[in-house]
């Protein structure tokens, strides 16, 4: 394999990517980072096995796609809320905070594959990165998650997946069958996204009507359908009456906040900035990933969790007037 430093260079070509299939495996970007961590230290300590009967590539995902069952072994499975529970009135308090470990975590395009130079593979990895998708691969066993990921997203043949879950190509083919048919179903109630021109549109029009609280045009730029979403809460809702009500409400403290573009699972987000209620400034609030329809915004996802996803996205720490 040559010496240790060309072999250490070699492992570390495929961290970026392996960093892109544990988050879609785990949800979560910061257990990716941790799994990806712990697969480069399983290869380096295991580097005197490797036979070179398969690609360096495949040998790494193996190990990565093991650490990744290890981690799922216990059965949990993290969601967005509107996994969880019905929509609630946008009059209401958000209520109790649950764990951080209950939701899908943003994740930025660096990590993922969808800022790469080719234009087809950013094209899959954005799509295959997308808030909904992440969270309906999470309804799928660990095994066929894997086996999708494989196959559709990381663009193994069929015998190089059976070869690394030590399996048959015909057990491959069925369990990949079926995870797509999982997917479909869970997809169809869910829109195509916008193209990324019009998602760009979109995104301008909702961080200048946000930064007015321009009631009228948010109203305008959401889905009849849009929902709302805050993590680490439960609470969601749906239709841009009760976002309305939600952000002329409880929420009225977002009022003059400003919005720093950034991109989160391979579209424009925002990192919300509010008033400052003890001087001038304003203050990180929520990481802003916004989900887009044809013609239209499907989605907003804020999560507060800034402390952590802030640093993460190269997000400043406060802003000034």
């Amino acid at each position: 394999m040559g010496d240790v430093t060309t072999t250490d260079d070699q492992l570390e070509t495929y961290r970026s990517e392996l960093t892109g299939y544990c988050y879609r495996m785990l949800g979560s970007v910061f257990e990716a980072q941790d799994a990806v961590q712990e697969t480069m230290v399983r290869a380096w300590r295991s580097l005197d096995r490797f036979e070179e009967r398969s690609s360096l590539r495949s040998w790494m995902y193996r190990i990565a796609t093991n650490v990744c069952l290890d981690a799922l072994a216990a059965g949990k499975r993290r969601a967005l809320p509107m996994d969880l529970s019905g929509p609630t009135s946008g009059a209401v308090s958000p209520g109790t905070p649950l764990d951080s470990g209950t939701w899908i975590e943003p994740c930025p395009a660096r990590l993922t594959g969808a800022d790469g130079d080719d234009p087809a593979a950013a094209s899959v990895a954005r799509e295959s990165v997308r808030l909904a998708f992440v969270a309906a691969l999470q309804l799928l066993p660990p095994k066929q998650r894997a086996t999708l990921l494989l196959r559709d997203v990381m663009a193994f043949s069929a015998r190089e997946v059976a070869d690394l879950h030590y399996t048959t190509v015909a057990s491959v083919n069925s369990a990949l069958q079926r995870a797509r048919a999982t997917l479909a179903a869970h997809r169809a109630e869910r829109a195509d996204p916008a193209p990324d021109s019009v998602q760009r549109v979109l995104a301008d029009r909702y961080a200048q009507a946000f930064s007015r609280f321009d009631m009228v045009e948010l109203s305008m730029l959401l889905h009849v359908d849009a929902t709302l979403s805050l993590p680490p809460y439960a609470l969601w809702m749906r239709g841009a009456s009760d976002i309305q009500t939600w952000l002329n409400g409880p929420a009225i403290g977002c009022k003059g906040s400003r919005l720093i573009p950034t991109i989160a699972n391979g579209s424009p987000a925002f990192g919300q900035y509010r008033p400052r209620p003890d001087g001038p400034g304003f203050a990180p609030w929520a990481l802003q990933v916004i989900e887009y329809g044809p013609d239209r915004i499907t989605g907003i996802n804020a999560f507060r969790d800034t402390d952590r996803l802030f640093p993460l996205f190269g997000l400043p720490s406060h802003v000034p007037d």
